[in-house]
C-alpha cells in the first residue's frame, strides 16, 4: 500500500503552500486539502500567469491528478461556484478531476455575518479573522448543528438551512447587524445548485481505495502550523487544526499511511492579523522586506507583518508535524539585506532564556535572542553554487532544524526551484 505524503506550513501561515503543490502534483495522483476553507490563499504562478486557489485543491492545473476537497475543509458554495467559473478559461477536466467530500462542512452566508459581528464585537482584542465565516462555521459543526455537503442531496434541505439561519438571525439581531437576506439567500441557494452539478463522494472511502490501488497522494494543508487550534498561538489562532495530525482527521487517513512531511518555510517569517511575533520587524528593514517580499495577503490584501526568522518557533512546528523534509521559500527576499539575523532563543519578563516555544508567548512581552550574520547583497540566485552567504545560511538552520532544506524557492514561477537534493527516494 502506497502512503500519503503532507505539505503544509511551518510558520503562521503564507508560507508559499500553492506554488509547491503545483510543482510536487506531477508526482501525485490525488491531491487533497484537509482542513481550511476560502481563508486560504494558494498561489501559483507559471507561464506568466498567477492563480489564486482558496478552496480548490492546487493540484487542479495538472490533468491527470485526481483532486480532493475531504471532509475536514468547509466550503462557501458562493465562492466555490466563482473559483470554477475563473478556471473556465483554462478548460480543466474540472467536474471529472476535482472531488467533494460529503462530510464537509458549509458556510452559510449568516456565517460570514456572525464572524463580521463576533470580531466587531471584541474590539481592540480582536482576533484577526479573514472574515469568510470559517469560526462560525467550524462553531456550528462542533455544535453539532451544521449543515455538510451531502445535505443538500436530502429532499429536506432547505427546511434544515432555514431552521438553522433562524438560530444565526436571533444572534445577528442581538448584535444589530443589518443586512439584506434576500440578496445573500439567493445566490447562495444558486450556488448549491451548482454544487449539486459535482462530484459529491464519501471521500474517505476514495482516498483508502486509491491507496490500495497503490496510488501516491499528497495531503495539502491550509494555513500555517503556528495557526492550529490547539498548538497555535491561541487565541489568536484559526479554527482547524493545522498540523499533521489533522490530515488524518480531515481526510480519513490512519496514521500508519503518512509517509514524507513536507515543511515550508520562508527564509524570514511573517504573520497576518493580531497575535504575538516575538521577531516583528517595526522599522525600515520590516518595510524593505515587506516591499522586496510583496508581502500583502492573497485572500484579503492587508499587508503582512515581517521579521527575521525564528528557530524555536519552527523546531516546535518541526517537532509537532513529524517534518522529514524543509522546503525554504523566498530566498531571494533577503538578498537586499547585508547582514541577517536568525532567532535562536528568547528572553522572557522574569529574565529567563528558552529555546523552546513558551505558553507564555501570548500573554507576556518576549524578546528575541539573535545571531547574526552575513548576508548576499545582490547576489542573483540562479541555481547551485549559491552565493556564499545564502550556503552558511542554509548550512545554519539545517544544523539547528536538525532536518534537510531539499528545495529552495528563489520566486513565484514553477521555474524558480532549485532542488538541492532529490525529495523523493
Amino acid at each position: 500500500m502506497s502512503k500519503v505524503d503532507v505539505l503544509l506550513g511551518l510558520q503562521w501561515g503564507d508560507e508559499g503552500k500553492g506554488k509547491i503543490v503545483d510543482v510536487l502534483a506531477p508526482k501525485y495522483n490525488v491531491v487533497a486539502r484537509f482542513q481550511g476553507g476560502p481563508n486560504a490563499g494558494h498561489t501559483l504562478e507559471f507561464e506568466g500567469v498567477k492563480h489564486v486557489l482558496h478552496q480548490i485543491p492546487s493540484g487542479i492545473f495538472r490533468s491527470h491528478t485526481k483532486n480532493v476537497i475531504g471532509n475536514g475543509v468547509v466550503l462557501d458554495p458562493v465562492v466555490f461556484r466563482q473559483e470554477i467559473e475563473g478556471l473556465a478559461k483554462f478548460k480543466l477536466a474540472l467536474r471529472e478531476n476535482l472531488f467533494i467530500s460529503k462530510k464537509a462542512t458549509l458556510i452559510l452566508p449568516t456565517h460570514r455575518l456572525l464572524d463580521h459581528a463576533y470580531e466587531t464585537a471584541k474590539g481592540e482584542n480582536k482576533i484577526g479573522s479573514t472574515l469568510k465565516g470559517i469560526g462560525p462555521t467550524y462553531q456550528d459543526k462542533i455544535g453539532r448543528q451544521g449543515l455538510r455537503v451531502g445535505d443538500i442531496l436530502s429532499d429536506n434541505f432547505r427546511e434544515r438551512f432555514e431552521k438553522l439561519t433562524e438560530v444565526h438571525f436571533k444572534i445577528l439581531r442581538d448584535h444589530n447587524v443589518q443586512f439584506n437576506w434576500n440578496e445573500l439567500e439567493k445566490p447562495f441557494m444558486e450556488a448549491i445548485d451548482f454544487l449539486r452539478t459535482f462530484q459529491l463522494i464519501e471521500s474517505e472511502y476514495f482516498l483508502n481505495q486509491e491507496l490500495r490501488k497503490g496510488s501516491t497522494i499528497l495531503a495539502e494543508g491550509a494555513q500555517g502550523s503556528l495557526l492550529d487550534i490547539d498548538f497555535g498561538s491561541y487565541p489568536f489562532v484559526t479554527s482547524s487544526n493545522t498540523v499533521t495530525a489533522g490530515a488524518c482527521t480531515g481526510l480519513g487517513i490512519a496514521p500508519r499511511h503518512i509517509g514524507e512531511v513536507f515543511g515550508i518555510f520562508k527564509a524570514y517569517s511573517t504573520r497576518v492579523g493580531s497575535g504575538p511575533f516575538p521577531t516583528e520587524l517595526l522599522d525600515e528593514q520590516g518595510e524593505l522586506m515587506r516591499k522586496q517580499g510583496n508581502e500583502f495577503g492573497s485572500t484579503t490584501g492587508r499587508p503582512r507583518r515581517c521579521g527575521w526568522i525564528d528557530l524555536p518557533s519552527l523546531k516546535y512546528s518541526i517537532m509537532i508535524n513529524g517534518v522529514t523534509q524543509l522546503l525554504m521559500m523566498k530566498a531571494d527576499v533577503l538578498s537586499v539585506f547585508s547582514r541577517v539575523k536568525v532567532c535562536t532563543g528568547y528572553k522572557l519578563r522574569d529574565g529567563r532564556e528558552t529555546d523552546i516555544l513558551p505558553y507564555e508567548l501570548v500573554n507576556e512581552k518576549i524578546t528575541p535572542i539573535y545571531e547574526e550574520m552575513d548576508g548576499w547583497p545582490g547576489e542573483e540566485i540562479k541555481g547551485e553554487p549559491l552565493p556564499k552567504g545564502l550556503q552558511a545560511y542554509i548550512e545554519f538552520l539545517e544544523r539547528e532544524l536538525a532536518v534537510p532544506i531539499t528545495l529552495i524557492s528563489t520566486g513565484p514561477d514553477r521555474s524558480q526551484t532549485i532542488y538541492r537534493q532529490p525529495l523523493f527516494a
